[in-house]
């Protein structure tokens, strides 16, 4: 009971931390406490494996924030850590043991990272899991060695692999929001937004209020739509998969309240639409009031602003290749979008934003994307 009591309490703060990530600190101590470890860690990444970027790290010790061990590692180990490639090597959501699945048995003997960093600052014997995040990213959770000086316990391992899928929906829905501009919101907040579509749902499934992206996304019904006040989807197996995501974060009975993520397609040649679906915290009392229970947030890849092809290019001074990746990002598009259009592979778009972000001077996708729209409004 105490551990199901602990895997709960996470899930919930969670949820509750996905739209203010000033609330992960808070998270991260719980799951310190619950899982019995030392310390976790977030990161972002994009590239392939051989060439991965970092465009978030966060080192978190009892919810405290380690920003000297966060710039110590990039700095001074992260090129050279043997295990970086590695843990993108291994299937999405799989736990990797940092002795035995990170490193190979001679490395540990003579790996920079591992013995004068990972060892002295308690990671000697982590937890990592990399999971697939948005548009090519990746995001990478690990867990510190565990307070148990005998080690991982199968009790421990268990919840952390519970605790997986939610990990990955909250770095998931706050990529989502951070690219909406909404690095820090509230429900009612959202419904302002114009850069994403938001719909709230009460605690029987039925539409309380939609921002006017979502009701033009319902009223076009080419994937999703406003059924007598209920989402349906448009397509017979997504419609069934679309209730049982909405069951799970609605449930009934006293169940816990999870939230998910998926697919929805459109029209053909149009990207479909992402869907994630958010339980909401029910305030204590509510007396009965018909409140919201769940957010439901529907992104639009193929939709983004329209870009001057031109203008761009001339200002930044980009090749043509390097310029479709930039405007494709600008635009939306995912890396493989823009690859299978390309006829390429995603190593070669990669490519492309390698050389695009040593030109700039940037580092990361969102930091083209904010130049490129910036252009495009005043060029």
């Amino acid at each position: 009971m105490v551990e199901r009591d602990g895997f709960e309490r996470i899930v919930t703060s969670l949820y509750d931390a996905m739209l203010d990530g000033a609330r992960w600190s808070a998270t991260s101590a719980l799951i310190d406490e619950v899982c019995g470890v030392k310390g976790n860690a977030l990161a972002v990444g994009e590239g392939p494996a051989d060439d991965i970027r970092l465009s978030f790290v966060g080192l978190y010790k009892r919810g405290g924030r380690r920003e000297d061990l966060e710039h110590e590692y990039v700095e001074n180990y992260y090129p050279t850590d043997e295990r970086v490639p590695r843990l993108l090597q291994r299937p999405f959501g799989r736990l990797l043991h940092m002795r035995t699945d990170q490193y190979a048995a001679n490395e540990l003997r003579r790996s920079r990272a591992y013995n004068e960093f990972h060892v002295p600052t308690n990671n000697g014997n982590s937890l990592a899991v990399t999971m697939e995040g948005l548009d090519g990213s990746y995001v990478s959770w690990s867990l510190s060695d565990p307070v148990d000086s005998d080690g991982w316990g199968s009790a421990q391992i268990a919840t952390v692999t519970r605790l997986v899928p939610h990990i990955r929906q909250f770095g998931l829905v706050r990529q989502a929001l951070v690219r909406a501009e909404a690095h820090r919101t509230t429900n009612a907040q959202l419904l302002d937004n114009p850069r994403i579509g938001v719909v709230h749902l009460d605690q029987r499934g039925r539409i309380l209020s939609a921002n006017d992206r979502a009701l033009r996304i319902l009223q076009d019904a080419h994937g999703l739509t406003d059924r007598d006040g209920v989402l349906r989807a448009r397509l017979p197996g997504e419609e069934r998969r679309l209730q049982r995501l909405l069951g799970a974060a609605l449930p009934t009975g006293g169940a816990v309240a999870v939230g998910g993520s998926m697919a929805l397609r459109r029209a053909p040649l149009l990207p479909p639409f992402v869907v994630y679906v958010k339980p909401v915290s029910a305030p204590q009392p509510d007396y009965g009031v018909r409140r919201v229970a769940a957010l439901v947030l529907i992104v639009e890849p193929g939709c983004g602003p329209r870009v001057d092809r031109d203008v761009v290019a001339t200002t930044l001074g980009l090749t043509p290749g390097e310029n479709r990746v930039a405007i494709g990002l600008a635009e939306g598009k995912s890396v493989g979008q823009m690859a299978e259009a390309a006829a390429c592979t995603k190593g070669a778009i990669y490519w492309h934003l390698k050389q695009i972000y040593q030109k700039l001077s940037i580092s990361r996708q969102a930091d083209l994307v904010r130049m490129v729209l910036s252009i495009s409004e005043f060029g």
